[in-house]
């Protein structure tokens, strides 16, 4: 089952832009956070998974593992939830989603994909990086389980980040190593023995797996490679690396003992804790001598009795007729290297035996060489404890330092540590101006106490204008933006327009010739291919009209004339299709234009009509009556104005009336006032 993501996740707060990389059980997205302004990425469980519960425990595992943790070299986890997302089939899947920091570099696995071998210095620098983060985690009570290149980001700033603790389990969980389908967890190139073997894990399983991945950056290739992870994990278990100074000439074999250490099949033989592993990488790259990967005789007694057996068995293989022709390869004790033992043929019985007898006296001189070289580490090593006594330069740890403190507060915590603080300005950040970006020495680093610590802050994006991409494809809009430094949101919004042509751009958001931050990101508005009727042209004249129609939304016209009572005569009394309608562009608009009121030829009256009839044919003309006289139906006319003229329908006609002669009041005849003057 197939979902579609939507634009925005959490009603909106979260936008989302391109993918930028996907795993077994999620994939990952670039995303800005509408509320806080801030680019995010944002990891969206796979919605075939929504169901499988052991994912969804591990999702939830991840987001609770880190929420609680801030370190500079663990990405951080700012915000989780769930969301229902489309499928193919029309339904929805409740999907969880987790919003994290974005970090923009590369991953350790593509570095080394592309580069091969680190330097010793760099892979010093990174794994100090990941101790830091895994001394924190482990102090925070959470082991990874899954420690490799993958999981290590290396951001443009040179900042390690290590990342993904979707199987972290918490120290008093440990125990559960296996999956449900009694699977192992973790990456087998980099599984520590008790993993494969399916037994409880602890702070040295990741200190394992690290030292795996210390060996793949010394090497360029990881320590135990195989056809399958069963043959691989089987490696883990039974079988010892090839020391990288043998893969890596001209290697100082300091690394061989380091690597050793934490890869030690019994991890009671391995380092103890974080720390103490980044203090002997400190020590060795500062020109010291590493404490804890160094000679111990009461453990490493048991160790030169395996390198002794290696020789016996090199001599054996040497004098063995079967083997003949087959090399091996065996530790001298001598040279300190594992060297190639290729048998020799062609010898009889007796030089055989003369060979093995001098094999042992040989043997013989080179365990009593061991053994003086043990008692010459034995006094060094007397010595150095002694030296031990002797007051040390004071060292102390660079605190754990973070964007959510001001200056003031990050310079305040490296004054408490007793170091000196000093501000510089990071001019490659793209954070919002003052945030902190990262320190010099790292946050975790032992230092000399006084030593000076340079904390960066950012000193802003870049500000870009955003340019003109309307009426271009999307592709060449995408490109230009991209060129200009900006990101370009995955989702487009559709509207209508007038003039551009459907599928090409209208407009952005950021709108054009905006100034904005480097990174912010843009969305890009297509047109539809359609546009709308405008609004307010009843009323206005037929030239007005033309020109807003034709040249503003480039439609054709057809002009039609009409009469009109309300509208002056060449003004546009309607449209069709009507304002405010979607049409396709460059639609044909019918505009109706006034002719004005309409002429109608005003009847003559003869003098004695009623004043009804006079209005009657007056009204029915589309005239309006006025009586200047009585106002009575019976009345006489004795004028009707504009007789015989043409005027506006719905004109005003005056109508002069007198009072009909039944009404005794007709004043024009004498003898009807001479009557009422009788007596």
């Amino acid at each position: 089952m197939s979902s579609m993501m939507p634009d925005s996740l959490a009603q909106g707060r979260y936008q989302l832009g391109q993918s930028i990389g996907h795993g077994g059980m999620a994939e990952v997205y670039v995303a800005l956070d509408t509320r806080l302004g801030r680019t995010v990425a944002v990891k969206v469980m796979r919605a075939d998974f929504a169901n499988d519960q052991i994912f969804l425990s591990r999702f939830r595992r991840e987001a609770h593992a880190v929420a609680q943790m801030n370190n500079p070299n663990i990405v951080s986890i700012y915000d989780s939830g769930e969301e229902d997302i489309p499928t193919a089939n029309g339904g929805t899947e409740r999907v969880p989603y987790l919003v994290m920091e974005y970090v923009k570099g590369q991953t350790l696995r593509d570095i080394i994909k592309v580069n091969g071998a680190l330097s010793q210095r760099d892979a010093e620098q990174v794994m100090l990086g990941v101790l830091n983060a895994l001394e924190y985690s482990h102090r925070m009570g959470v082991i990874h389980r899954d420690i490799k290149p993958g999981n290590i980001m290396i951001s443009e700033q040179g900042v390690v980040k290590v990342m993904d603790f979707g199987i972290a389990r918490a120290l008093d969980d440990s125990a559960a190593t296996m999956t449900k389908s009694q699977g192992v967890v973790g990456t087998a190139q980099y599984l520590s023995p008790e993993q494969a073997r399916g037994e409880t894990v602890d702070m040295r399983s990741d200190l394992y797996s690290a030292g795996c991945v210390l060996y793949e950056m010394l090497t360029g290739r990881p320590p135990f490679t195989g056809d399958s992870a069963v043959a691989i994990a089987y490696q883990h278990v039974s079988e010892v690396a090839t020391p990288p100074s043998a893969v890596v000439p001209g290697l100082p074999k300091m690394w061989d003992s380091i690597c050793a250490k934490a890869m030690a099949k019994d991890r009671q033989n391995r380092y103890a804790t974080a720390a103490e592993f980044k203090n002997d990488l400190l020590t060795f790259m500062n020109g010291g001598v590493p404490v804890a990967a160094a000679f111990n005789p009461l453990t490493d007694l048991t160790n030169m009795k395996a390198r002794r057996q290696a020789e016996q068995d090199a001599a054996t293989v040497a004098l063995n007729p079967a083997a003949e022709g087959q090399a091996t390869q065996a530790f001298n004790p001598v040279t300190g290297q594992f060297e190639q033992v290729t048998p020799q043929t062609g010898k009889t019985r007796a030089e055989q035996r003369a060979e093995a007898a001098k094999a042992r006296r040989k043997r013989q001189m080179i365990i009593g060489g061991v053994t003086a070289a043990v008692v010459a580490v034995i006094a060094i090593f007397c010595v150095w404890w002694f030296a031990l006594r002797t007051p040390p330069v004071e060292m102390v740890t660079v605190p754990e330092l973070s964007a959510s403190l001001n200056e003031t507060g990050i310079c305040q915590a490296i004054e408490d540590a007793g170091l000196v603080c000093k501000k510089a300005k990071d001019t490659e950040s793209t954070e919002k101006e003052g945030t902190f970006t990262h320190a010099d020495p790292d946050s975790g680093t032992s230092v000399p106490k006084g030593s000076t610590v340079t904390v960066y802050f950012s000193d802003g994006p870049d500000s870009a204008d955003v340019p003109d991409v309307s009426n271009r494809s999307q592709d060449e809009a995408r490109q230009m933006l991209v060129d200009a430094g900006f990101k370009v949101a995955s989702a487009t919004r559709t509207e209508d327009s007038p003039k551009v042509e459907q599928d090409r751009v209208t407009r952005t958001d950021p709108a054009a010739g905006t100034s904005a931050d480097e990174g912010t990101l843009v969305t890009l508005y297509i047109s539809s291919g359609n546009t709308t009727v405008p609004d307010g042209l009843v009323g206005q004249t037929e030239d007005q009209v033309r020109s807003i129609l034709t040249g503003d939304y480039n439609f054709s016209i057809t002009l039609q004339s009409e009469y009109s009572d309300t509208i002056a005569a060449g003004s546009v009394t309607r449209v069709d299709p009507g304002s405010g309608s979607t049409v396709e562009q460059r639609a044909n608009i019918s505009v109706w234009v006034s002719l004005g009121k309409e002429q109608v030829t005003v009847p003559t009256f003869a003098t004695g009509d009623t004043l009804a009839s006079v209005r009657q044919q007056l009204e029915g003309l589309g005239f309006v009556v006025s009586v200047n006289g009585p106002d009575d139906d019976t009345a006489i006319v004795t004028e009707v104005s504009s007789m015989g003229q043409q005027i506006g329908k719905g004109s005003t006609i005056t109508v002069t009336t007198k009072a009909s002669s039944s009404t005794g009041d007709d004043d024009d005849d004498p003898g009807h006032g001479q009557g009422q003057g009788q007596p």
